[in-house]
């Protein structure tokens, strides 16, 4: 059986090869990229699925755990955050899509740059389509987007290793 101070020894270990900024720069891109897929399979479907969030908090989530290889809340809070900025970018998206079908001669690329070059109609074409009904599923990003984040335990990164670990010894064998 293996001591208290083994098993210290080895999270001390596990927790030096943390890294926020790797968490930060994948979860940033994968919420972008999922923003990206949302915008596009709202426009296309003429439909906003909210479960999108559910899938965004998800996909940031395990990124930001697997690239941050972190133990701490503060990953958790990495990914709740890039988790609500994905949906929120991805509402953003939608609308620009939605706009260039509507505006003669614009295409999503000339909206978006109308929009971020001003900043100040963000806010209200985000107020424009919102509905009470997105309070639950930017909540849920939130909570997919925090809870995988980060690993719980000890025991979840040692059985990753583990699982690593046979996959490269049979890997070696073939």
């Amino acid at each position: 059986m293996e001591t208290e101070t083994t098993k210290q020894e080895e999270l001390d270990k596990l927790k030096m090869q943390e890294n926020p900024l790797a968490a930060i720069l994948s979860g940033l891109i994968v919420a972008v990229l999922v923003a990206i897929l949302w915008g596009v399979l709202t426009v296309v479907t003429r439909y906003q699925i909210g479960y999108m969030a559910i899938g965004v908090g998800f996909a940031v989530g395990f990124t930001v755990r697997k690239f941050g290889k972190g133990f701490s809340p503060f990953f958790g809070f990495i990914g709740a955050g890039l988790s609500l900025f994905g949906c929120l970018l991805g509402n953003l998206l939608s609308i620009a899509g939605f706009l260039s079908t509507e505006v003669e001669g614009a295409s999503v690329f000339n909206i978006l740059g109308v929009i971020f070059s001003t900043p100040s109609y963000i806010f209200p074409l985000m107020q424009e389509s919102f509905h009470p009904m997105d309070v639950l599923f930017y909540g849920l990003a939130l909570y997919w987007g925090y809870k995988y984040s980060f690993y719980p335990d000890l025991s979840v990164k040692q059985e990753e290793q583990k699982t690593k670990e046979m996959e490269e010894q049979l890997e070696n064998r073939e």
